[in-house]
Protein backbone atom coordinates (compact mmCIF):
# COMPACT_ATOMS: atom_id res chain seq x y z
CA UNK A 1 0.00 0.00 0.00
CA UNK A 2 1.61 3.78 -0.56
CA UNK A 3 2.58 5.86 1.52
CA UNK A 4 -0.46 8.53 0.56
CA UNK A 5 -0.49 10.38 3.87
CA UNK A 6 2.75 11.18 6.44
CA UNK A 7 2.04 12.06 9.99
CA UNK A 8 4.52 13.68 12.70
CA UNK A 9 3.54 15.60 16.07
CA UNK A 10 5.88 17.77 17.92
CA UNK A 11 5.59 20.98 19.95
CA UNK A 12 2.06 20.87 19.80
CA UNK A 13 1.39 20.47 16.34
CA UNK A 14 0.09 17.12 14.55
CA UNK A 15 1.30 17.81 10.83
CA UNK A 16 0.14 15.68 8.31
CA UNK A 17 1.38 15.85 4.61
CA UNK A 18 -0.02 14.80 1.19
CA UNK A 19 2.62 12.98 -0.03
CA UNK A 20 1.65 11.70 -3.85
CA UNK A 21 3.70 14.41 -5.22
CA UNK A 22 4.59 12.57 -8.75
CA UNK A 23 0.77 13.17 -9.45
CA UNK A 24 0.58 16.50 -7.81
CA UNK A 25 -1.52 15.21 -5.03
CA UNK A 26 -4.14 14.05 -6.89
CA UNK A 27 -6.57 11.55 -4.13
CA UNK A 28 -7.93 8.50 -5.34
CA UNK A 29 -9.96 6.35 -2.39
CA UNK A 30 -6.86 5.01 -0.45
CA UNK A 31 -5.62 8.34 -0.74
CA UNK A 32 -8.56 9.99 0.83
CA UNK A 33 -9.24 6.86 3.80
CA UNK A 34 -5.65 7.93 4.54
CA UNK A 35 -6.38 11.34 4.87
CA UNK A 36 -9.07 11.01 6.99
CA UNK A 37 -7.17 8.25 9.44
CA UNK A 38 -4.41 10.69 9.91
CA UNK A 39 -6.93 13.43 10.61
CA UNK A 40 -8.84 11.48 13.25
CA UNK A 41 -5.60 10.69 14.57
CA UNK A 42 -4.64 14.40 15.14
CA UNK A 43 -8.08 14.86 16.79
CA UNK A 44 -7.53 11.95 19.16
CA UNK A 45 -3.80 12.68 19.96
CA UNK A 46 -3.44 14.31 23.04
CA UNK A 47 -0.16 15.94 22.76
CA UNK A 48 -1.44 17.95 19.53
CA UNK A 49 -3.34 21.16 20.14
CA UNK A 50 -3.07 22.26 16.34
CA UNK A 51 -3.43 20.22 12.93
CA UNK A 52 -1.39 21.94 10.17
CA UNK A 53 -2.14 19.95 6.58
CA UNK A 54 0.37 20.55 4.44
CA UNK A 55 1.76 18.85 0.64
CA UNK A 56 5.18 17.80 -0.27
CA UNK A 57 5.73 18.64 -3.76
CA UNK A 58 5.22 21.76 -5.90
CA UNK A 59 1.16 21.35 -5.87
CA UNK A 60 -0.87 21.25 -2.65
CA UNK A 61 -3.23 19.17 -4.88
CA UNK A 62 -4.91 18.48 -8.26
CA UNK A 63 -7.87 17.13 -6.85
CA UNK A 64 -9.44 14.42 -7.55
CA UNK A 65 -7.83 11.41 -9.52
CA UNK A 66 -10.78 10.25 -12.46
CA UNK A 67 -7.16 10.07 -15.14
CA UNK A 68 -6.47 6.66 -16.30
CA UNK A 69 -4.04 4.51 -14.15
CA UNK A 70 -0.76 5.40 -14.73
CA UNK A 71 2.61 3.07 -15.71
CA UNK A 72 3.71 1.68 -12.27
CA UNK A 73 0.35 3.23 -10.19
CA UNK A 74 -0.52 0.41 -7.79
CA UNK A 75 -3.38 2.82 -6.55
CA UNK A 76 -7.02 2.64 -8.50
CA UNK A 77 -8.62 5.71 -9.80
CA UNK A 78 -11.51 7.45 -8.03
CA UNK A 79 -13.30 6.24 -11.48
CA UNK A 80 -12.44 2.68 -10.37
CA UNK A 81 -13.45 2.44 -7.59
CA UNK A 82 -16.84 3.81 -7.34
CA UNK A 83 -19.75 1.40 -6.80
CA UNK A 84 -21.28 -0.04 -9.84
CA UNK A 85 -24.90 0.55 -8.60
CA UNK A 86 -25.88 3.55 -10.50
CA UNK A 87 -26.12 6.81 -9.84
CA UNK A 88 -27.11 6.11 -5.77
CA UNK A 89 -24.22 4.38 -5.54
CA UNK A 90 -22.25 7.54 -6.81
CA UNK A 91 -24.37 9.74 -4.52
CA UNK A 92 -23.24 7.54 -1.26
CA UNK A 93 -19.62 7.11 -2.56
CA UNK A 94 -19.27 10.66 -2.44
CA UNK A 95 -21.33 11.73 0.26
CA UNK A 96 -19.11 9.59 2.02
CA UNK A 97 -15.70 10.37 0.52
CA UNK A 98 -16.23 13.90 -0.24
CA UNK A 99 -19.01 16.19 1.49
CA UNK A 100 -18.85 13.36 4.74
CA UNK A 101 -15.10 13.39 5.20
CA UNK A 102 -14.77 17.67 4.52
CA UNK A 103 -17.66 18.75 6.72
CA UNK A 104 -15.76 15.79 9.51
CA UNK A 105 -12.57 17.67 8.80
CA UNK A 106 -14.22 21.05 9.05
CA UNK A 107 -15.66 20.42 12.63
CA UNK A 108 -12.94 18.64 14.54
CA UNK A 109 -12.71 21.31 17.68
CA UNK A 110 -8.69 21.53 17.06
CA UNK A 111 -7.91 24.73 15.24
CA UNK A 112 -6.09 23.53 12.13
CA UNK A 113 -4.11 25.18 9.34
CA UNK A 114 -3.75 24.34 5.47
CA UNK A 115 -0.48 25.60 3.72
CA UNK A 116 -0.87 25.86 0.30
CA UNK A 117 1.36 26.45 -2.70
CA UNK A 118 0.84 25.57 -6.57
CA UNK A 119 -2.09 24.40 -7.52
CA UNK A 120 -5.23 23.92 -5.50
CA UNK A 121 -8.13 22.73 -7.91
CA UNK A 122 -10.93 21.60 -7.31
CA UNK A 123 -10.65 18.57 -5.44
CA UNK A 124 -7.81 20.46 -3.61
CA UNK A 125 -10.45 23.22 -2.21
CA UNK A 126 -12.24 20.18 -0.80
CA UNK A 127 -8.86 19.68 1.73
CA UNK A 128 -8.56 23.45 2.21
CA UNK A 129 -11.69 25.05 2.83
CA UNK A 130 -12.41 22.47 5.86
CA UNK A 131 -9.09 24.08 7.87
CA UNK A 132 -10.09 27.08 9.92
CA UNK A 133 -7.14 29.44 8.56
CA UNK A 134 -5.05 28.98 5.16
CA UNK A 135 -1.37 30.29 4.59
CA UNK A 136 -0.79 30.77 0.80
CA UNK A 137 2.04 30.31 -0.86
CA UNK A 138 2.75 33.28 -3.11
CA UNK A 139 2.53 31.21 -6.22
CA UNK A 140 -0.72 29.10 -5.14
CA UNK A 141 -3.70 29.37 -7.29
CA UNK A 142 -7.19 28.02 -6.41
CA UNK A 143 -9.42 27.02 -8.78
CA UNK A 144 -12.67 24.87 -9.91
CA UNK A 145 -12.69 24.23 -13.24
CA UNK A 146 -15.33 21.21 -13.32
CA UNK A 147 -17.97 23.51 -15.23
CA UNK A 148 -16.25 22.49 -18.72
CA UNK A 149 -16.96 18.38 -17.56
CA UNK A 150 -20.98 19.40 -17.27
CA UNK A 151 -20.75 19.79 -13.27
CA UNK A 152 -21.60 22.82 -11.92
CA UNK A 153 -18.77 22.98 -8.90
CA UNK A 154 -17.08 20.29 -6.41
CA UNK A 155 -18.91 18.38 -3.54
CA UNK A 156 -18.15 20.63 -1.17
CA UNK A 157 -20.19 23.45 -2.30
CA UNK A 158 -17.88 26.05 0.10
CA UNK A 159 -17.92 28.71 -2.90
CA UNK A 160 -20.43 31.53 -2.02
CA UNK A 161 -18.97 31.72 1.94
CA UNK A 162 -15.31 31.83 1.02
CA UNK A 163 -15.76 34.14 -1.90
CA UNK A 164 -18.70 35.91 -1.96
CA UNK A 165 -21.41 35.44 -4.47
CA UNK A 166 -20.41 37.49 -7.77
CA UNK A 167 -16.48 36.24 -7.55
CA UNK A 168 -17.74 32.20 -6.60
CA UNK A 169 -19.84 33.06 -9.83
CA UNK A 170 -17.07 33.94 -11.82
CA UNK A 171 -14.43 31.24 -10.42
CA UNK A 172 -17.19 28.72 -11.85
CA UNK A 173 -18.33 30.17 -14.73
CA UNK A 174 -15.00 31.09 -16.33
CA UNK A 175 -13.26 27.96 -14.67
CA UNK A 176 -9.80 30.59 -14.65
CA UNK A 177 -8.15 30.29 -10.90
CA UNK A 178 -7.27 32.85 -8.88
CA UNK A 179 -4.18 33.74 -7.38
CA UNK A 180 -3.04 33.83 -3.46
CA UNK A 181 -3.65 37.83 -3.27
CA UNK A 182 -6.57 37.93 -4.97
CA UNK A 183 -7.69 35.20 -2.35
CA UNK A 184 -6.13 36.52 0.59
CA UNK A 185 -7.86 40.33 -0.38
CA UNK A 186 -11.34 38.30 -0.62
CA UNK A 187 -11.00 36.99 3.26
CA UNK A 188 -10.37 33.18 1.82
CA UNK A 189 -6.85 33.54 2.94
CA UNK A 190 -5.39 34.35 6.24
CA UNK A 191 -1.93 35.20 4.57
CA UNK A 192 0.71 35.15 1.83
CA UNK A 193 4.23 34.39 1.76
CA UNK A 194 6.82 33.78 0.19
CA UNK A 195 7.00 30.04 -1.36
CA UNK A 196 10.07 29.21 0.31
CA UNK A 197 8.82 30.51 3.52
CA UNK A 198 5.44 28.35 3.75
CA UNK A 199 6.23 25.60 5.63
CA UNK A 200 8.47 27.84 8.49
CA UNK A 201 5.57 30.51 8.07
CA UNK A 202 2.71 28.19 8.50
CA UNK A 203 4.50 25.94 11.56
CA UNK A 204 5.23 29.31 13.53
CA UNK A 205 1.59 30.14 12.94
CA UNK A 206 0.51 26.68 14.59
CA UNK A 207 3.13 26.49 17.43
CA UNK A 208 1.72 30.12 18.20
CA UNK A 209 -1.82 29.00 18.00
CA UNK A 210 -1.08 26.06 20.37
CA UNK A 211 0.36 28.15 23.07
CA UNK A 212 -3.32 29.22 24.24
CA UNK A 213 -5.78 27.09 26.24
CA UNK A 214 -7.16 24.15 24.20
CA UNK A 215 -10.90 24.37 25.75
CA UNK A 216 -10.63 28.34 24.70
CA UNK A 217 -9.39 27.23 21.25
CA UNK A 218 -12.37 24.59 20.96
CA UNK A 219 -14.87 26.97 22.35
CA UNK A 220 -13.99 29.60 19.95
CA UNK A 221 -13.50 27.29 16.76
CA UNK A 222 -17.59 25.98 17.62
CA UNK A 223 -18.46 29.81 18.15
CA UNK A 224 -17.64 30.88 15.06
CA UNK A 225 -18.84 27.10 12.88
CA UNK A 226 -22.16 27.21 14.69
CA UNK A 227 -22.75 30.94 13.86
CA UNK A 228 -22.37 30.20 9.97
CA UNK A 229 -24.51 27.02 10.29
CA UNK A 230 -27.02 29.37 12.10
CA UNK A 231 -26.33 31.34 9.08
CA UNK A 232 -27.26 28.36 6.93
CA UNK A 233 -23.87 27.01 5.85
CA UNK A 234 -24.71 23.36 7.05
CA UNK A 235 -27.79 22.78 5.40
CA UNK A 236 -26.35 25.07 1.65
CA UNK A 237 -23.65 22.46 1.46
CA UNK A 238 -25.93 19.41 1.61
CA UNK A 239 -28.47 21.12 -0.71
CA UNK A 240 -25.60 21.96 -2.94
CA UNK A 241 -24.13 18.44 -2.88
CA UNK A 242 -27.67 17.50 -3.76
CA UNK A 243 -27.43 19.77 -6.99
CA UNK A 244 -24.29 18.80 -7.64
CA UNK A 245 -25.49 14.79 -8.40
CA UNK A 246 -28.03 16.24 -11.17
CA UNK A 247 -24.58 17.35 -12.95
CA UNK A 248 -23.78 13.37 -13.04
CA UNK A 249 -26.81 12.87 -13.68
CA UNK A 250 -27.28 14.51 -16.92
CA UNK A 251 -23.88 13.41 -17.81
CA UNK A 252 -24.83 10.07 -17.61
CA UNK A 253 -28.15 10.33 -19.65
CA UNK A 254 -25.90 12.00 -22.25
CA UNK A 255 -22.96 9.74 -22.29
CA UNK A 256 -23.41 6.34 -20.10
CA UNK A 257 -20.26 8.69 -17.97
CA UNK A 258 -20.70 10.15 -14.60
CA UNK A 259 -18.94 13.07 -15.98
CA UNK A 260 -18.30 14.79 -19.59
CA UNK A 261 -15.01 14.68 -21.33
CA UNK A 262 -13.94 17.64 -20.62
CA UNK A 263 -10.72 16.77 -19.55
CA UNK A 264 -8.87 18.06 -22.26
CA UNK A 265 -10.15 21.33 -22.15
CA UNK A 266 -9.95 21.62 -18.28
CA UNK A 267 -6.29 20.72 -18.17
CA UNK A 268 -5.44 23.65 -20.94
CA UNK A 269 -6.97 25.68 -18.24
CA UNK A 270 -4.83 24.63 -15.51
CA UNK A 271 -1.86 24.89 -17.37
Amino acid sequence: MEDYIQYEASDGVATITLNRPDRRNAQNQEFLEQLNAAWERAAADDTARVILLRANGPHFSAGHDITPRAPGDTGPTIMETIPETGLLGLYQWEAKHYLGFSRRWRDIPKPSIAAVQGACIAGGLLLAWPCDLIVAADNARFSDPVVLMGIGGVEYHGHTWELGARKAKELLFTAKPIDAVEAERRGMVNRVVPVAELDAASRTLAIEIAQMHPHALAMAKRAVNQTLDIMGQHTALQACFDIHQLGHASAYAQSGQFVLTGLKGMKAKIA
